[in-house]
């Protein structure tokens, strides 16, 4: 029987964790068994460097921290080593730093993740890590509001330039005249 200090501090780590998974956007379950040190703290800095939290936690409060989150569909992937990536500002950002180090490191085994309250397979986050970035996206649909006005922009220059020239024309005619 555990002692009443020990019990503490396991609550005191699931309501940690679980203020955690209720504030973030996205998260990934990812077995990380047989990576090196060094392949682990890489992974690690370019996760922390892309604001992704990433955490080893046992699967037993684990599993406690998601039934408090309503998922409780997430026990079957608590088994075995498992780390969590999560973010609460980008919702991409976990699928595509994970995705990235599953493939160069055949180790690392993506397990399920999480994407705005719906669980997703491993299908779902390797779509989801080839979803371009957040500011590639804002720079697109800038880009799609800039169009017309620049396309607007340019057929009244034409006008204008055409209406320079007919004007050159006239004044040549007279000129000659």
């Amino acid at each position: 029987m555990p002692s009443n200090k020990i019990l503490e501090q396991k609550k005191e780590v699931v309501k940690e964790l679980s203020e955690k998974v209720k504030a973030a956007q996205s998260f990934i379950l990812a077995d990380y068994r047989g990576l090196t040190v060094e392949q682990d703290t890489e992974m690690r800095n370019a996760l922390r460097a892309a604001g992704v939290e990433y955490k080893v936690v046992k699967n037993t409060l684990t599993g406690l921290a998601m039934k408090e989150n309503g998922y409780d569909g997430l026990d079957s992937y608590l088994n075995g080593p498992t780390a969590m990536a999560m973010s609460s500002t980008d919702v991409v950002a976990p699928a595509k730093i994970l995705s990235e180090y599953a493939k160069k490191y055949e180790k690392l085994e993506l397990k399920v993740g999480v994407v705005e309250g719906k669980i997703i397979n491993v299908d779902g986050i390797k779509a989801l890590s080839e979803l371009p970035s957040r500011e590639v996206l804002i720079a697109k649909v800038l880009g799609g509001f800039n169009a017309p006005i620049t396309g607007f922009a340019n057929v009244l220059n034409a006008n204008l330039k055409g209406l320079v020239v007919a004007l050159n024309a006239i004044a040549e005619q007279k000129a000659n005249a």
